[in-house]
Parts: C-alpha cells; structure tokens; sequence
C-alpha cells in the first residue's frame, strides 16, 4: 500500500473520536489550573502529565503533534505558531554564539533570510551550498558545525537533494540533519531517510486551504546505544538523554526554545489544521498526478517549465528513483523578463497571486518582485531567481482547464 492509501485511513481515523464528539475539541484557555500544590509540583517536574500553560502546550495541539509524530515516524512533535516558527524553534534549540549551520540547495526566501541575516547578527554562521556540491559540504564540516539544514525540494528551484548521500555525509561527521518538508509531506519521511528533526510550514499543503497559520517540527528518538548526539559536540544535551532518555531532542527544544522563544501554537489553528490532515492524501495525490500533466503539456508547447518530472531536468533520475510519490504542488515558469511575467499573471483567470503554496487553489507569484526582492544578484543567481520566473502552485482544479489558461495567458 503507497503511502498516500494508507494515512487516508490513519488520518481519519487519528483526527475524529468515536467517543462523543466526532471533531476534535477546541481547548481555547490560555492557561490551566491545578486544584492542589502537589498536583501544580508534578505537572511541572513532569511526572504528572497535565497541561501546565498554553506556551508550553495546549490539548488540541498535542492531539495535532501525536498525530504529525506518528506521520514522519517521530518520538515526538512540536507545533508552532507558523513555519519560520518550527524552523526557528529547531534551529535555536541546537545552536549558539561560535556556532556554524551548512545549509543545501535552493531555499524559501523566509529561511535564507533567517540564516543570513538574524542569526550571523547572534554570532552564528551560516555557509550555502548547491544541492549537489558534496565535496565542499563534508569540507565545510567542522568542530563548531552543529546543524546541516536542507529542503527537501528547492523552493523555488525546484532542485532535488540526494536526502540518503547528504545523511550519509551528516552521520559520517556526526552532524544533526535537519529537513523542511514543507512540499512533500507523506511523499518521503525525513525521519526513515536520515533526518533527526523534521519541520513543516503547515499553513502549506498539510492544511491545504489558507485559513490556518501554523507549523511543526517532529523529533527522532535518541537511540540507546551509540548516537552521534551523545557526542561532545552536542554537551548540552546529554542532561536531556540523562534526564528523558529517546525524547532528548523533544524536551530539549521545548525548554531551550518553546519555552524561551514562545511560537506557541494556536488552538484554533490546531484544529483546522487536523481538519486539513484528513484529506491531505487525497489532494496530494491529485495534485501529484496532475502537475506531471501540466508540466508536460506547457513544456511542450514552448513554455520554459522547471519540474523534476520532465525528462530535461537535471534531477529527473533522483525524481523517478527517489520521489515515486510525487514531489509536491510547485513548478516553475520563466518568462525571462519581469514584464512577460506581469503579463502572464495578468492574464491568467485561473490563478491565484499569493506568496502561499499547497492551497486547493492554484497559486502563481513572480518572486523576483515580492519575495526575493531585497536579495542582491548573487543570491538571487544561487537560489535560481530570475528576472521572469514565476513560481507555481498546483492546485485541485482539473489540470486540462490549467494548461488552457496558462496558455492563453502566455501568448
């Protein structure tokens, strides 16, 4: 059974009860009482599990957490307040001043931006490579590297990591590996492929309809023999295997950055991302078969299409080996100029202009002039952001009504 076949019964069957209400209950309290001091004591040792304040968790998200744990195979999950917020919350757990992060391929503007700017002003360094420079990434590796950081499709790129190789690379040096699977949740599991932490925009495709800010990060279990994270390298830590044992990594990033940092997830958010979980198979199943459509069809009538699936790709092999699931809702047009790419988004009556992606909806914005505006050439040339590309995001229309519309739109 694919992947997609077997959580559209795990997910419905995760999310609804059969005890009472059928939809999950909203616990909207921002904090929780605890009738006597003995009880107030063990909830915050821990030996009484019990909702001890909304910054530190929240009913209705640890029933959202449970269920992204048990997705990406995980010991344990954290949901946050957006994306940058999981990705921030696993980041900032892991690292301080001196410290370096190796970061591969194309990345979401939001995540450069963050490594490049706000964390090289905390003493952090950050290094980019190109997705398939394996040479300088292990060369990069050194005493004071702790993350290597990666999505598991560039955004917008649309270049595929060799996940199993840079693992390899991460183990080998015993360095954490962190993946953003924001695109291609259910497509591939970080966690099985070598990750140790996993983090998801949930806003995106796992919520799937642009009504719930939110994200995630999932966290492996700490091994209990030999594990790279034992190692002097990660000192800080070795209190919470001592302390906690296989949820280490859990309990680290819930004091060193829920706790402090506070991107804490809503309820609300919590709920309708659940509700979004529930189909999340079926639309990413559609969505899947039909951007493979799209993409042949355009590029065969003149359209410059980037997506893995066409066999002009460079990572076309890596998508038929590595991604059989599909690799998520994003191709990439280039119209060379910014002004055939307004022209385009002008034109288009199917589309939808919006910074988001993984919607029901299909999605387009030209990143040159919103996104990537503030970057120089350089790094506009690195992450593959040219004068005319607008990035796409496929939705569940009918994909002949798609190519209909971007073609008359293009002409």
């Amino acid at each position: 059974m694919n992947r997609f076949e077997e959580y559209c019964t795990k997910f419905v069957q995760a999310v609804g009860s059969k005890d009472g209400a059928v939809s999950p209950a909203i616990t909207s309290s921002a904090s929780f009482s605890y009738l006597t001091p003995e009880i107030a004591e063990g909830i915050f040792d821990g030996s009484i599990k019990k909702p001890l304040y909304a910054r530190m968790g929240n009913p209705t998200n640890a029933r959202l957490e449970s269920i992204m744990a048990e997705m990406d195979r995980g010991v344990g999950a954290i949901a946050t307040s957006s994306g940058m917020g999981a990705t921030t919350l696993a980041v900032m757990s892991i690292v301080s001043m001196g410290d370096e992060i190796i970061s591969i391929g194309g990345l979401f503007g939001g995540t450069y931006a963050f490594f490049s700017e706000t964390l090289s002003r905390f003493g952090i360094k950050p290094h980019f490579f190109d997705v398939d420079d394996f040479d300088s990434i292990e060369n990069a590796i050194n005493e004071n590297t702790k993350i290597i950081f990666l999505e598991s499709v560039g955004n917008p790129n649309m270049k595929l990591p060799d996940i199993k190789k840079i693992a390899s690379i991460a183990n080998k040096h015993g360095v954490l590996l962190i993946i953003d699977n924001t695109t291609t949740p259910l497509c591939i599991s970080p966690l099985v492929l070598g990750a140790d932490i996993s983090v998801y925009s949930t806003t995106k495709i796992i919520s799937g309809n642009s009504s719930a800010l939110g994200g995630c990060a999932v966290f492996r279990a700490i091994n209990e023999g030999e594990d790279k994270l034992k190692s002097p390298r990660y000192e800080f830590l070795q209190k919470f295997i001592k302390g906690t044992g296989k949820i280490a990594l859990f309990a680290n990033a819930k004091k060193r950055a829920l706790r402090d940092f506070g991107m804490s997830a809503s309820a609300h958010a919590s709920y309708q991302t659940m509700l979004g979980l529930e189909t999340l198979p079926l639309r990413l199943s559609r969505i899947s078969q039909s951007i493979e459509v799209v993409s042949s069809e355009l590029s065969k009538n003149g359209l410059d299409i980037n997506h893995p699936s066409l066999s002009s790709h460079e990572h076309h092999q890596r998508y038929l080996n590595d991604f059989k699931n599909g690799c998520g809702s994003l191709f990439c047009i280039d119209f060379k100029t910014k002004e055939k790419a307004f022209e385009f988004l002008n034109k288009t009556k199917l589309a939808t202009l919006t910074a988001n992606i993984g919607d029901s909806r299909t999605l387009a914005l030209h990143m040159a002039s919103t996104i990537y505006r503030d970057f120089d050439e350089a790094t506009r040339e690195f992450l593959g952001i040219s004068d005319g590309l607008v990035r796409v995001s496929m939705g569940l229309e009918n994909p002949k009504d798609i190519i209909k519309d971007f073609l008359q739109a293009s002409r």
